[in-house]
């Protein structure tokens, strides 16, 4: 990498996503196996597994896109 190069927001933005969608998944798997003793209305749907596994997968692509490796070398 370049020195002084800058690394794109959109990288952190896709960390801070893989981050959030990992916690919010992770939460998700626990509650599966066990539930809570009051459970909302669409507890069956699982939305957090469903949300979480959804900004986990968007995260990762935009850390792939956004890499500073990938970007290092598209500028050489």
């Amino acid at each position: 990498m370049k020195s002084g190069s800058a690394i794109s927001i959109w990288f952190f933005i896709g960390l801070a996503l893989a981050f959030n969608g990992a916690l919010i998944f992770g939460t998700g798997i626990y509650e599966l196996f066990h539930p809570p003793e009051y459970r909302v209305t669409l507890y069956s749907l699982h939305a957090n597994i469903w949300w979480g596994g959804l900004l986990f997968v968007c995260g990762l692509i935009y850390c792939i896109h956004f890499s500073p490796a990938k970007v290092a070398r598209r500028n050489t």
